[in-house]
């Protein structure tokens, strides 16, 4: 039996592309696997009582080594900002191709802590900054150095004892840029390094608050339990800077969506299902009751989704019960019976769930979600008129019928912010502005477009056109990119008035991994990384399914 791809049109509106979850896709779980064979060591470890000062973590593997080089930093309380316009933050971290020397240590103890306006080398692949979460980072040390384990009902509210502001990669601020390293297999996949370096820190957290507790009470305290540790992950407040990625890299982002719909077309074409590939998809669901009730939000939106996944979940487990397994293709059965009785948020988390008793089909995929984009700019002059507007009435259909003549249509622009420096959105009705619009309205200029191409000639070349309407030249390159990336264009209006911006950013954080979604505001949201995780010391050992495993 063969399964079609899912329809872009459908798969690539926002309000499923926010509904997705975690897979074994998700670069911080391949990241895990591709590591877990690489010798682990803390090469230094340099801090004073207080817990300032630095250490340096690294993974190695046949000549090859990584080097994370962590500086706690001495800030006062009125000087920790999670803003990108932060000057200062509790600990900084670069991740290092190869084994520093004494001079390198030196060089980036005085460059690091300063980010942004710092001198770094194509020898730094990464770059970061975090904050503590104090209320929680100071409730763990006040325990241990009492000589008892933290609270975890204390713990499990907010999951994480500092959480990213920032994490750079790709040549920013002098790092190396990704032509230098893009061919070594072990980080072929989407944010590898970056994963590297978030999981490092997260080691960072355990042995900076052990070292503290130690040194404020040596005979009594006692060290962070290791089951607490896997139960805290890092944290990291993301806004909207996230948003325009996604539109800026459309065949990276077709890459990330096309492996996903690969893998569910895979597993729903599985003639006959094993009983122990069913074993693990229904345990992996009866574990994520818990993970899902744990999830800490003061967001009422947030909170009606959780709700909601939680009824759909009861609902198809009830179905389940029933459900026989050994008929012929079960999983495209279950897909079917999923899209039609339930919501989209639990349709994409069982979509999820369906991948994790697959390694053999998920892990070439892997290795296809990377893209050289270079690849992609040119725009073919010799094509006519007719063959784009074939492009647009296809694979644009939807957007086609929006009208932005309408106000509700147009209500939204993005610009860049001076004072914060990151991305924005405003309603251009009601602020100023709006000339300094950033081009993220794709679906305004493929109609735009559509309405100039509709009085031209369809002879006409597209080179010829571009020399008259050098304006689109952006929306036209888009196009024919989309033509042979279906899934690489948002098919809805990003300037909208319905716009949730937090659907965007949903997208992208769920293909890092993340997890406990927690909504601050629809342009600003929290989550969780690595929690559950296994420790480093645990890589070469551990089970696949960490993600499920809610621990107490």
């Amino acid at each position: 039996m063969q399964v079609k791809l899912r329809n872009p049109n459908i798969v690539m509106k926002l309000s499923r592309l926010g509904s997705f979850h975690q897979s074994k896709l998700s670069f911080l779980r391949s990241f895990l696997k591709e590591f877990k064979d690489w010798e682990y060591r803390r090469d230094l470890f340099d801090l004073d009582e207080n817990g300032f000062g630095k250490i340096i973590y690294s993974f190695s593997k046949n000549r090859k080594t990584y080097s994370l080089l962590c500086f706690a930093n001495r800030i006062k309380d009125l000087e920790r900002s999670d803003r990108v316009i932060a000057t200062k933050w509790d600990a900084a971290f670069t991740l290092y191709d190869g084994i520093p020397s004494k001079l390198d240590i030196d060089r980036l103890e005085k460059n690091v802590p300063k980010q942004e306006v710092g001198r770094l080398t194509y020898k730094e692949l990464t770059l970061s900054r975090a904050n503590k979460s104090v209320r929680i980072f100071e409730h763990v040390i006040e325990s241990l150095s009492n000589g008892k384990q933290p609270d975890k009902d204390i713990l499990s509210k907010v999951g994480y004892l500092y959480r990213t502001t920032a994490v750079y990669g790709s040549g920013k601020f002098g790092l190396a840029d990704r032509f230098r390293i893009k061919n070594r297999k072990e980080i072929c996949g989407p944010f590898r390094l970056e994963m590297m370096l978030v999981y490092l820190v997260r080691q960072f957290t355990f042995d900076q608050v052990n070292h503290i507790s130690k040194n404020k009470n040596p005979k009594k305290a006692v060290e962070l339990d290791k089951n607490i540790c896997r139960n805290l992950g890092i944290g990291n407040s993301t806004g909207l800077g996230m948003a325009p990625f996604i539109v800026n890299h459309p065949t990276l982002l077709n890459n990330w969506i096309l492996a996903r719909e690969k893998a569910l077309k895979s597993i729903r074409e599985i003639k006959k299902v094993k009983k122990e590939d069913k074993k693990i998809f229904t345990n992996c669901i009866n574990k994520s009751f818990k993970i899902i009730k744990s999830w800490n939000t003061d967001s009422d939106y947030q909170k009606k989704k959780i709700k909601e996944l939680l009824l759909d979940l009861n609902t198809f487990f009830s179905f389940l019960e029933n459900f026989n397994f050994e008929k012929d293709y079960p999983f495209n059965d279950l897909y079917i019976w999923i899209e039609q009785n339930l919501k989209q948020e639990c349709c994409e988390f069982l979509v999820s769930i369906m991948m994790e008793p697959y390694d053999e089909l998920i892990e070439p995929l892997i290795y296809e979600m990377s893209s050289d984009e270079e690849k992609y700019f040119n725009i073919p002059g010799d094509k006519k008129i007719s063959d784009l507007r074939n492009i647009l009435e296809c694979n644009y259909s939807d957007i086609l019928k929006i009208d932005f003549n309408e106000k509700e249509s147009n209500q939204n622009f993005w610009f860049i912010s001076k004072n914060k420096e990151e991305p924005r959105i405003a309603n251009r009705y009601k602020e100023h502005g709006s000339e300094l619009e950033q081009p993220l309205a794709i679906a305004r200029d493929i109609k735009k477009l559509y309405e100039r191409i509709n009085v031209e000639k369809n002879s006409k070349s597209i080179g010829k056109f571009l020399v008259e309407n050098n304006d689109l030249r952006h929306v036209v390159r888009r196009a024919f990119i989309n033509e042979k990336f279906p899934y690489s264009e948002i098919q809805d209006n990003t300037i909208g008035s319905n716009i949730m911006p937090i659907d965007m950013l949903r997208l992208k954080l769920s293909f890092f991994g993340a997890i406990k979604f927690d909504p601050r505001s629809d342009k600003w949201i929290r989550i969780c990384m690595f929690q559950g995780a296994p420790l480093p010391n645990e890589l070469k050992n551990f089970k696949d399914d960490w993600v499920y495993n809610y621990i107490n």
